[in-house]
């Protein structure tokens, strides 16, 4: 299943939001509470500087349900200001504006176990566990629905979906859906070790028919299709959204300085309803 996403399609289910743009809210070292975004370290990492973070919505209360965005970071790019550091992400909140969702960003662990990764992968099988072992604990405390988390990212997180999040058959059962912008596991070779599409293609193969929301600036989401997966569609219930964020911005402006930038649903446009309404879809399925 396959559709070039529009954007003047019925609102379904769709949170209205003040007009005003986004802002993340600043990582503390609080108590989790609603509207508060919060940084833990897991108890095997304690005494190291290897950390999550977790936002509670607006909304949460301790007996509700709610579903849950996992996100993974783009590498420290500097010019885009992107500093590839989990307190620093931005997309799952765009996602969300904050309010239905548990979101969560997971680490990238370095090699040596004792901080987080901010230029690719670190110790793969180290980042990979930490999510095993860290999301069930973050839906068991906080009420996340273990049927209802997506998975998202941003540049190397977009990547990371499939490279992180599809790397075994236990990481890829948790997730209902995948979200992507600005790259694709095997769009091109990155030079690291499984970077190369038939490597990627092992790992996609573990979708199943699930659903990924593939977005990225320009015309970059209908080049993927074309140029990639258009021969690999029967993977997954693929939809692509093509998003002018030189449109939605007029760069460079504030803090919004970049194309490739994880800030873009931090600004109402019709593509941030359009990818709202991809996942209200997917939650209520």
């Amino acid at each position: 299943m396959v559709r070039l996403l529009l954007c003047f399609i019925p609102a379904l289910f769709i949170t209205l939001l003040s007009a005003e743009d986004l802002v993340t809210p600043a990582m503390t070292d609080d108590q989790p509470g609603p509207g508060k975004r919060v940084r833990q370290v897991a108890a095997e990492y304690a005494g190291t500087k290897v950390y999550h973070s977790l936002y509670l919505p607006e909304d949460w209360t301790p007996d509700g349900k709610y579903p849950v965005i996992v996100e993974y970071t783009g590498n420290k790019f500097p010019p885009a200001d992107g500093s590839g550091e989990v307190n620093d992400a931005n997309l799952g909140f765009g996602m969300s504006g904050g309010r239905q969702f548990i979101w969560v960003v997971m680490p990238y662990i370095e090699i040596g176990r004792k901080k987080n990764a901010v230029t690719w992968w670190g110790d793969k099988e180290a980042t990979i566990d930490y999510c095993k072992v860290n999301l069930p604990r973050v839906c068991a405390r906080f009420g996340g629905d273990p049927e209802n988390v997506i998975v998202c990212g941003f540049s190397r997180g977009a990547i990371g979906t499939s490279f992180i999040g599809l790397a075994d058959d236990e990481i890829a059962a948790l997730w209902k859906g995948f979200f992507t912008h600005d790259h694709f596991d095997g769009q091109k070779s990155w030079g690291y070790s499984g970077s190369d599409r038939k490597s990627a293609l092992i790992r996609l193969s573990r979708l199943k028919g699930r659903p990924v929301h593939i977005l990225d600036q320009g015309k970059g989401a209908t080049r993927l299709r074309d140029e990639f997966l258009i021969d690999h569609l029967d993977l997954a219930a693929f939809t692509f959204l093509d998003v002018p964020v030189t449109s939605i911005f007029d760069l460079p402006e504030g803090r919004f300085n970049h194309p490739h930038t994880d800030l873009w649903m931090h600004r109402d446009s019709e593509q941030r309803k359009a990818a709202r309404r991809w996942l209200q879809e997917l939650i209520a399925q």
